[in-house]
């Protein structure tokens, strides 16, 4: 697989372009419990045998129709999440300093956030969301509660952080990550007024802005305020590089809402379908990542990597945010759009099979060793 070995040169040969660069990261918040549903109980604690699949739970819960069901959640941790702090976090372990706004709590910070608070500068707008994260083999079921971000809006972060500081934190960052569109109702507002009101003003940056948005599964929205959100989006390519990261069934939603007629998940379905959002919405660069690779189209051309796919990962909540991370992250370097791609799944992969999120050094690590 050439790819990687292009992207260890690459990551080798620019690392040194990190020096300088800075990130802001929002907006959401969510202290979230990894679960595993139990099957079958041999005895206390975690001995047990676990539902395994989706397919299995569904089976379940349909065999209570017009009876009952009792199924226990046995919680694995408690950690941070939203897919911002998970975003957030893999970037600062790449070495990059950020600042975070967001849902990290309102009059005092969640237990869960104290540390990542800490080293990101972070600004506390309101109150985090909670999310059971039941866990599966192949895949995942979030069941969020999101009433708290009912207050995340342009206003309550202007009335917490203050004007001029937001302006100077937004002015001094390479990249801008705006994330979870889909759980933050006033999104669109927020977009808006960044576009209308603060960018256009904003002075440029030496190496130029990316403005990174990832959707997080908008199946609960109507299709037409995805259509607002997503030219809400392009708007900010005006200002920057406007880089849209979607996995698999977003990039699908994306996909049936613009008529564009791809859902195919070979490799050259995946770079049609980013070459086609990408020309719908006019923007940089369109990421598709499903489970098993990875594809991103760009004004260049369009690309698909492998990834280091893995049977039984130790984790897979927060796999797609640090897979942003690591796209970014490529991004900062100055990488090229394959490269990028690499060093996403790389840094999913290695998060889904330790728990942790990579340095650069642990990145070229796993590289070498894949």
């Amino acid at each position: 697989m050439e790819y990687i070995q292009r992207a260890i040169q690459e990551l080798q040969d620019k690392r040194g372009n990190q020096s300088g660069k800075r990130a802001l990261v929002g907006l959401d918040g969510f202290v979230d419990t990894i679960i595993h549903l139990v099957a079958k109980r041999h005895g206390i604690g975690d001995d047990f045998s676990r539902i395994e699949t989706i397919e299995d739970f569904g089976n379940r819960i349909l065999g209570a129709v017009g009876k009952s069901a009792n199924i226990e959640m046995y919680p694995k941790m408690e950690k941070l999440g939203g897919n911002g702090p998970i975003m957030a976090n893999a970037l600062c372990a790449t070495g990059f300093p950020l600042t975070y706004i967001g849902a990290l709590g309102k009059n005092a910070v969640h237990p869960v956030f104290e540390e990542f608070a800490n080293k990101t500068s972070a600004v506390c707008v309101s109150d985090p969301g909670f999310t059971n994260a039941l866990e599966f083999n192949d895949g995942k079921v979030m069941m969020g509660i999101t009433k708290t971000l009912d207050d995340l809006n342009y206003e309550s972060i202007i009335e917490t952080m203050g004007e001029g500081a937001f302006l100077d934190t937004l002015s001094k960052s390479s990249l801008v990550a705006l994330v979870n569109w889909t759980m933050i109702p006033h999104m669109n507002a927020i977009f808006a007024a960044l576009t209308d009101r603060v960018l256009p003003s904003l002075p440029s940056i030496d190496g130029g802005r990316t403005f990174f948005f990832d959707l997080a599964d908008p199946e609960k929205r109507a299709q037409g305020e995805l259509i607002e959100a997503l030219h809400a989006i392009a708007k900010f390519q005006n200002f920057g590089n406007v880089t849209l990261g979607l996995n698999l069934k977003e990039g699908q939603q994306v996909s049936e809402a613009f008529q564009l007629g791809e859902s195919g998940e070979d490799a050259d379905s995946l770079k049609r379908l980013a070459a086609k959002i990408r020309r719908e919405l006019n923007v940089s660069t369109v990421v598709v990542h499903p489970t098993r690779c990875a594809a991103c189209a760009t004004k260049d051309g369009e690309w698909c990597v492998d990834g280091p796919y893995v049977e039984n990962p130790k984790i897979t909540t927060g796999a797609g945010d640090h897979f942003n991370a690591g796209f970014s992250t490529g991004q900062m370097l100055g990488l090229s759009p394959e490269a990028c791609l690499t060093v996403g799944v790389s840094v999913s992969g290695f998060y889904v099979r330790t728990a942790v999120s990579p340095s650069l050094n642990d990145i070229d690590s796993f590289l070498r060793s894949w």
